[in-house]
């Protein structure tokens, strides 16, 4: 009798715990699928790096989002486990419940922000953005500020950093690191040069693709116009073939540096230095620009074009020459004001 007494407590017992786990777990469930207290216009919710989910839903309590944290942690740990929660900004919607939000944690995209990398910036002007970012609290430093250059260096094998960031708008969740950013912008152009090398003419005068990234860069430098650039390539190619000097006013103004207050002088024209094409017959040691993809084109598919010379006329537009006699007209009528005896020729 005795044995059946037990029995029948423990039959009890059990039915006893199989209700309240039922009513428990059908508790949790419809505390789960409440709407959470989130405005109209929605939040964007930091998951912080090492985040737990008992660190996680308290956090969330704090904010007024949680009725009860342990609702949270149940769900998480024993109604639907799953993979672990993702570092980043998350938004959350009005309507969202814990359910929702532990969703979105897990197997969410993290907001993202933007950083533009402008044609024609400078790998300065890089450093300069990245800075921002970081200031911002969007970006994470892993790089000290004064050796930018030297790491990428050592990252990537190059040189020189300049002409090696491949100009984009770039998404990136926060947290993001200047070092992961310089990576992923440098594979962008590595890949970009090699498959406009890979569809060069056949006979340039550029033995290997940074060649081509050299003059690439000037050619974003010399022009605005992005039907210009092909000829604006064209001529740079013919003067290479024939031995002229490039004469290009924009390595000027880089090799000139900090020096460069506006504007370029005769006496600047003439103070060699490596970047001085006025000076120095081939193309200068590096790059002075980040080139977008039209001017890397334009470097390695050139148009066919007999010019030798250009000149400014207005509005970011060029004229063509092909005579040094053609070119000195050009000069006097869009630079001179039709003033010939103002014109001094190339000294």
């Amino acid at each position: 009798m005795m044995l059946k007494g037990l029995a029948r407590t423990a039959l009890v017992l059990i039915v006893i715990v199989t209700a309240s786990g039922a009513a428990l777990g059908w508790f949790v469930w419809r505390e789960m699928q409440q709407p959470l207290a989130i405005p109209e216009e929605g939040i964007v919710y930091e998951v912080k790096e090492g985040a737990t989910l008992r660190s996680l839903a308290r956090d969330l309590k704090r904010q007024g989002l949680l009725p009860n944290p342990w609702y949270f942690e149940i769900w998480a740990r024993w109604v639907e486990p799953g993979t672990a929660i993702k570092r980043g900004e998350y938004f959350l919607a009005e309507g969202s419940t814990i359910a929702d939000l532990l969703r979105e944690f897990r197997h969410g995209v993290p907001v993202q922000h933007k950083l533009t990398i402008v044609e024609g910036s400078r790998f300065t002007d890089v450093v300069a953005q990245l800075q921002k970012a970081i200031e911002a609290g969007l970006m994470k430093r892993v790089i000290e500020p004064d050796r930018y250059a030297e790491v990428f260096t050592e990252m990537t094998g190059e040189a020189s950093p300049e002409g090696w960031i491949f100009p984009d708008t770039y998404h990136f969740p926060k947290g993001q690191t200047d070092k992961g950013f310089l990576r992923q912008a440098w594979q962008r152009m590595k890949e970009t040069l090699a498959r406009a090398w890979a569809q060069r003419q056949p006979d340039l005068p550029l033995k290997t693709p940074y060649e081509a990234l050299i003059l690439a860069s000037i050619i974003e430098k010399e022009t605005g116009a992005a039907e210009e650039r092909p000829q604006i390539g064209g001529v740079f190619i013919n003067r290479l073939k024939k031995g002229m000097k490039l004469q290009t006013d924009p390595t000027v103004i880089y090799g000139m540096g900090d020096s460069y207050k506006g504007n370029i002088r005769k006496k600047d024209l003439r103070t060699d230095n490596p970047f001085n094409t006025y000076t120095r017959k081939g193309l200068p040691p590096t790059p002075i620009a980040m080139p977008g993809e039209a001017a890397i084109m334009a470097a390695v598919q050139p148009a066919e074009t007999d010019a030798l010379f250009f000149v400014a006329r207005g509005r970011g537009r060029h004229h063509f020459s092909a005579t040094y006699k053609e070119h000195k007209q050009a000069v006097i009528k869009y630079l001179l004001g039709g003033n010939a005896s103002r014109y001094r020729g190339d000294d």
